[in-house]
């Protein structure tokens, strides 16, 4: 067989040529679940083809992620085949320390092909703050041409733009508008759960200028919210200032004790209170999510119990005669009308909004790898101003920094 070889070298080359080919593809489909797809979708084509020209071909064995093969025991199929729905998505969900369900986590690609929410990142912003708004939208006027581009330029996502109407912000009729313009606007932000952008949306995520995010975030936040059912998510939790909002807890009283089936089953009250047996009664603690940032289910905004609170709040007229602000109004409906568990604290997003930072703590999880660049020291997670502490007692999770996992 040698002296054959020699005689013709022909076959030797050719036979190194196959070799190598083999070991090719053999690295390729192993490492690339991209390349896998991609011979499938060229096998599919062939069998489409072949039955076009009334050939007979069996059809190619259907698996989902998680399939193997008897020969390896190896994943025999890409990803996501199978999954249409965030309840399929579940069964490839990964629990953190937390407890909560996490989805997959996969490289922008392949992101693409997965189950989405119905959801947007909502800002409020004017035109003079386009450079702000393009490092990280409250209307006065239409938006220029300028400021549509130079938002447009940073995302290949959809971009819509809205004129909030005077009705949104406006005084209504039933406001003394001599004294409210001693005191104070409401914010605009308390009717875009209203507005005609947002109706086809479920969650949305609301961006601030100027703002900072320090962490790679890889897997859907939206994703995240469907699947574990939460309703509103935040990052930072502080004191609101009591002469902002004097009033604001006695009215809450006084719609509750008309609504007392409003309460959440397992209402999330101990954040705003010592005594949450006791319900709104032993006074309010000033504690607060800080909105600036916040993930949330739009339809909870839109629901019976919010959509009474908000319109009970606007006709005592607080939001023009004091200051009442989105900040604590949110937060008390999310205490009052959800359960704990559909509150979430996201600890994974590292954040800054002046004056305050949060930063995750755990430097093995987050900062010997990379995924965050901010300096864990400078997270205002344990300063007495915060309300962290409060809201670790109250959670389902407790404090993070205390769990041990892939999320904490």
């Amino acid at each position: 067989m040698l002296d054959s070889v020699v005689r013709r070298p022909q076959r030797l080359l050719f036979a190194l040529i196959a070799f190598m080919v083999v070991v090719f593809l053999t690295t390729y489909l192993s490492l690339s679940s991209w390349g896998s797809e991609q011979v499938r979708a060229h096998f599919e084509s062939l069998k489409a083809t072949f039955n076009k020209n009334g050939t007979q071909v069996g059809s190619l064995p259907s698996h989902d992620l998680v399939s193997t093969t008897a020969s390896s025991g190896q994943p025999s199929r890409t990803f996501m085949q199978g999954v249409n729905t965030i309840e399929d998505l579940k069964k490839y969900a990964t629990r953190g320390a937390d407890g909560n369900l996490y989805p997959p986590k996969f490289v922008p690609s392949e992101v693409n092909h997965m189950p989405r929410a119905k959801a947007g990142f909502i800002v409020l912003v004017r035109n003079n703050e386009l450079n702000d708004m393009r490092k990280s939208m409250r209307d006065d006027e239409p938006f220029t041409e300028e400021f549509k581009q130079g938002v447009k330029k940073m995302t290949r996502s959809e971009v819509r733009f809205g004129f909030i109407g005077e009705d949104m912000w406006g005084y209504p009729d039933w406001i003394d508008q001599k004294y409210a313009a001693e005191q104070r606007k409401k914010m605009a932000s308390g009717f875009f759960w209203r507005h005609n952008l947002t109706m086809d949306l479920d969650y949305y995520w609301r961006v601030e200028p100027g703002i900072q995010l320090f962490c790679d975030l890889d897997y859907d936040p939206f994703v995240f919210m469907e699947m574990n059912d939460k309703k509103y998510g935040f990052t930072i939790s502080l004191h609101e200032y009591i002469k902002t909002i004097p009033t604001l807890w006695q009215r809450t009283k006084e719609f509750m004790s008309k609504h007392p089936d409003y309460y959440a089953k397992d209402h999330a009250l101990h954040f705003m209170t010592d005594e949450p047996e006791k319900l709104l009664e032993p006074g309010y603690n000033m504690c607060h999510f800080w909105s600036n940032f916040e993930i949330a289910d739009l339809r909870f905004w839109r629901g019976k119990q919010y959509t009474e609170y908000f319109d009970y709040l606007d006709k005592a007229g607080g939001f023009f005669y004091e200051r009442w602000g989105d900040a604590p109004v949110h937060s008390i409906a999310a205490v009052l009308f959800l359960n704990r568990s559909q509150i979430h604290h996201f600890n994974d997003i590292g954040y800054y909004h002046g004056p305050w930072t949060h930063c995750p703590l755990n430097r093995a999880n987050f900062h010997d790898n990379g995924k965050c660049i901010c300096n864990p020291e400078d997270s205002a997670d344990y300063n007495d101003f915060m309300c962290m502490k409060e809201w670790w007692r109250t959670s389902i999770e407790g404090d993070p920094n205390q769990l041990n996992g892939t999320v904490s």
